[in-house]
């Protein structure tokens, strides 16, 4: 059975779905669970003069207030529920690497996340973390739309 569930979030509606999905089973089951999100940090270039500027320090410092928010979400509900827990937030331009990593490290059973239903071309080039996410792990993921 999954004891140990991973769950990355975004912020988004979706991801509070799969929170609230996660919450409940790991309640039922006795599970514990680790809560992820993933800052993304300022898109520059290395190339240009100047890239690290104030705006970059702003743009990074805004996105890891954001994603200790977003993890602070599962954290309030896992202990209200009396829930083990464990949060973490990291920096990446690869979102899907650093879920893969953690899940790995922390000894995840099973992954509960969102999809965010990418269509068409965009779905073929781009893809969504979620579509990386289970092309690159041996975990189980669960997908919620």
């Amino acid at each position: 059975m999954f004891k140990t569930i991973l769950v990355p979030t975004d912020g988004s509606a979706l991801s509070d779905k799969a929170i609230t999905a996660a919450i409940e089973f790991a309640r039922l089951t006795g599970g514990k669970i680790i809560g992820l999100s993933v800052a993304e940090p300022y898109p520059y270039s290395p190339l240009s003069e100047g890239a690290m500027t104030n705006d970059s320090a702003e743009y990074e410092e805004k996105m890891r207030q954001m994603a200790r928010a977003h993890v602070l979400k599962i954290a309030d509900a896992a202990s209200a529920a009396g829930l083990q827990y464990s949060t973490y937030v990291t920096e990446s331009f690869s979102p899907y690497e650093e879920i893969i990593d953690v899940a790995a490290k922390q000894g995840c059973d099973v992954i509960f996340m969102a999809s965010h239903g990418r269509k068409g071309l965009n779905k073929l080039f781009v893809g969504s973390e979620t579509q990386k996410v289970l092309g690159h792990t041996t975990i189980p993921v669960l997908v919620f739309r």
